[in-house]
């Protein structure tokens, strides 16, 4: 909406500029008012009816009109009373700046008929402004060499304000050097200039500062002022001085690298580049010397490590020099104070290693020690562990030795790893540490031990030729040689044991081997001693005893005593018709050459003539009878027994035995006569014949296992013995007697027994009893 309005404005202007350009009306004079700036607004600036001639009530039915060329409507006027207002305080310098007279044109438009008056309002001036200068602050630069006299221009102050009412003069506050004077431009406005009156020193008085004053010509007069610093510009005409002429400092050696050591300072009354000082190392001997300097601050600072053990003191001089060329000097001396910054130093000259174990005290190492700190810095003491069996000894100056505090035992510890600590006095304190190792060499001073005092091995019988029994084993805790054991067969102390034909052993690793097959029945230990040599010189040596147990195996049959088997004719006991239930017929005895469970022999009934009439106790052999005999009981009975041993395999024999019944023992044993075949014994005649053929037959079998086992026994005992059948010397084992007379053969029974190998047939022959007759009931008798 406001663009709308703003465009009919610029229309109806446009409209009314035209207008103006046609109704030119020539020879019409303006009408000139006259009135001060800055009157309030509402002021009566004159009566237009009245200056143009026209009744008043006319301007208003005529529309009149006050026209202006500015933006701003700056006139009012009254149509009715013809009066023209000033419509707001007006500024001459804003409206109309620096042209003078200051003149503002107004237009008179009259319509029905159109008419144009023109009218001009002319401002005065007043004084309303006060002087301004550009800056605050002015600016000077003056060499202390300008000479009296000399003009330095300076900025004129502004001031709106025309005529009398604009800057006038100028003035400067009181001082010893400068006045000012005031100049008139072409354009009739005053500017200032500074004239110097007395010469400048910069060293006494560096800057000024001045008031400058503009004073205009209104009344009031109205004054505007600024600050004029003046700085003095130096010439060279001082050299640089230091502060002291010799710096004294102590530093450290263990400073760190780019650290303030000190700063020097120089001063030099100049100013600018002649006051510039620029301070550096003033190396007058031509050494590399550890500092650097700043330039412009003066810092030295430490630009490489310092030793106290190299140079304890330096003299550093240093220059100062200013942009004129002018310089001074002064001296720093640096102390460099010694710190304990340096760990001793151990230096080995001799060392002996291995040493011989079990010597008496020996010189293992000599050895230097050096620090080269000062004071407490540099006194040291050495150390090495407590519990080792070494000593120190100080020589001379800074050396030591280190001995053996007593014999050495490889055995217990064969390298010592000794850690010589040499550590300093200072603050803090340094340590240095080195670590020899020392080895104890061996001397052949330990004989070789057996992991065991004595050793039992155990093998089985029947073994294979060069069979791995057992390995004897022996340490030596010497070295080398010295433990290098080889094993050997002592010479047995048993004369009929031949030991070399048994035993063999491996000398290096003590191995033992069976060189032939071993019997139990025939051997069941023996032993011997295996001594261990060491390879030392001289050699050291120690035995021990081997003890080796033949185990048993089930190769041995049980072998019947009694009744005996190998007679042509079967072996017929003698039973009582009368005997009671529980009657010992016989008794079977049997041996078995093995042992242990072996040679526990059980006894069994397999086969009899009537079954319920006989009994065999397992354990004994006793045969009993279970019944009373009856009327119908065969007077003759076949017995078949069965032997068995308890091993693994089972090994057994039989036992085949005729018992014959008689009424009385007073009847002697004859053939029995032949009688009339009675009808009702056939029958039992038939039977009686089956049972002898029977009885017949299982003898020839049994006769061909016995002939079988005496021909293998028999060649066994001859591959032993190289010859014929032999008699074993001595009695049966002990193993194979049983007190109770619950197992084998009692003691009241032991034979001595041969199998002839040259016979055809398998007898026993019972050379003799090993005790005498009168330990044998009656009833045991056997015949030969």
């Amino acid at each position: 909406m406001e663009t709308a309005l703003a465009k009919r404005s610029q229309q109806r202007q446009v409209v009314f500029l035209t207008m103006l350009l046609l109704l030119c009306v020539s020879g019409s004079e303006a009408i000139k008012y006259s009135m001060p700036e800055e009157t309030e607004s509402g002021y009566l600036v004159a009566n237009l009816a009245q200056d143009l001639g026209i009744r008043v009530g006319e301007l208003a039915a005529r529309e009149a009109r006050v026209h202006h060329r500015g933006i701003k409507d700056l006139l009012q006027l009254d149509a009715e009373t013809g009066n023209l207002f000033l419509k707001e305080k007006l500024d001459r310098e804003v409206l109309c700046g620096a042209t003078e007279p200051c003149v503002l044109h107004f237009q008179i438009i009259l319509k029905n008929p159109v008419q144009f008056f023109q009218t001009e309002l002319q401002l005065t001036d007043i004084n309303d402004h006060s002087p301004e200068f550009p800056d605050m602050e002015m600016l000077l630069t003056i060499p202390e060499s300008a000479q009296p006299g000399t003009v330095f221009p300076l900025k004129a102050a502004q001031d709106p304000d025309i005529g009398s009412n604009a800057v006038q003069n100028y003035t400067v506050s009181p001082n010893l050097h400068f006045h000012v004077i005031t100049l008139s431009r072409s354009d009739g406005r005053k500017y200032p200039e500074l004239v110097l009156d007395r010469a400048l020193d910069r060293e006494e008085q560096p800057e000024l500062t001045l008031i400058l004053m503009a004073l205009d010509g209104g009344a009031p007069r109205r004054s505007g002022m600024t600050t004029v610093h003046i700085e003095i510009m130096d010439i060279n005409d001082n050299a640089p001085q230091f502060v002291q002429s010799l710096y004294e400092v102590q530093v450290p050696e263990n400073f760190p690298l780019d650290a303030l050591v000190v700063t020097v300072s120089a001063r030099d009354l100049d100013a600018g580049i002649y006051g510039n000082i620029a301070y550096s190392l003033f190396q007058g001997d031509g050494d590399s010397q550890p500092f650097v300097i700043n330039e412009i601050t003066g810092e030295i600072r430490l630009s490489k490590k310092l030793d106290f053990e190299v140079t304890p003191y330096y003299n550093v001089e240093i220059a100062a020099a200013d942009g004129g060329g002018l310089s001074g000097k002064c001296t720093v001396a640096v102390q460099v104070l010694d710190v304990n910054d340096n760990a001793p130093e151990l230096t080995i000259s001799t060392l002996s290693s291995p040493i011989p174990e079990n010597s008496p005290e020996t010189v293992v190492a000599v050895f230097g020690v050096f620090d080269p700190d000062s004071g407490d810095n540099g006194r040291m003491v050495c150390s090495i562990q407590n519990e080792l069996p070494f000593l120190l000894k100080s020589t001379f100056e800074n050396y030591y030795t280190l001995a053996t505090e007593r014999p050495l035992d490889r055995e217990s510890i064969a390298e010592y790893n000794i850690t010589i600590t040499v550590s300093d006095m200072g603050t803090p304190r340094l340590a240095t540490q080195h670590t020899i190792k020392v080895q104890v060499s061996d001397i052949n001073d330990n004989a070789p031990a057996f992991t065991q005092t004595s050793y039992t091995l155990f093998v089985h019988e029947n073994n294979s030729p060069a069979l791995h029994i057992g390995t004897i084993s022996a340490t030596d805790s010497d070295s080398g040689s010295n433990a290098h054991i080889t094993y050997s067969l002592l010479p047995s102390q048993d004369p009929q044991l031949a030991l070399s034909s048994l035993i063999s052993i491996n000398a290096d690793n003590g191995q033992l081997f069976a060189l032939r097959a071993l019997d139990y029945e025939a051997l069941q230990a023996f032993e011997f001693r295996v001594g261990a040599t060491d390879g030392g010189s001289p050699a050291l040596s120690s035995q021990t005893l081997v003890r080796v147990v033949v185990l048993d195996d089930n190769d041995n049959a049980p072998f019947v005593l009694y009744p005996l088997q190998n007679a042509s004719a079967p072996y017929t006991e003698l039973l009582p018709r009368a005997a009671e239930p529980g009657y010992l017929v016989t008794k079977v005895v049997a041996v078995d050459r093995d042992s242990g469970q072996n040679a526990w022999l059980s006894f069994q009934l397999l086969k009899a003539t009537e079954p319920g009439l006989f009994s065999v106790w397992a354990h004994n052999g006793e045969v009993r009878t279970t019944r009373l005999l009856s009327e119908r009981d065969a007077p003759k009975h076949r017995l078949l027994l069965l032997v068995k041993d308890n091993g693994e395999p089972l090994r057994s024999a039989s036992v085949t035995m005729h018992v014959l019944v008689v009424d009385g023992f007073s009847q002697p044993y004859l053939p029995l006569p032949e009688v009339a075949l009675d009808p009702t014994r056939e029958e039992d005649n038939l039977t009686l014949y089956l049972v002898i053929s029977l009885a017949s037959v299982s003898s020839l079998f049994l006769l061909s296992v016995l002939l079988f086992v005496g021909v293998r026994l028999c060649r066994r005992a001859r591959e032993a013995s190289l010859g014929g059948c032999s008699v074993p010397e001595g009695h049966f084992p002990g193993h194979l007697v049983d007190v109770s007379g619950a197992g084998t053969l009692s003691q009241s029974y032991q034979y001595e027994v041969c199998l002839s190998g040259d016979s055809g047939i398998t007898d026993f022959k019972f050379l003799k009893p090993s005790i005498p007759n009168s330990l044998i009931p009656d009833n045991y008798m056997l015949n030969s």
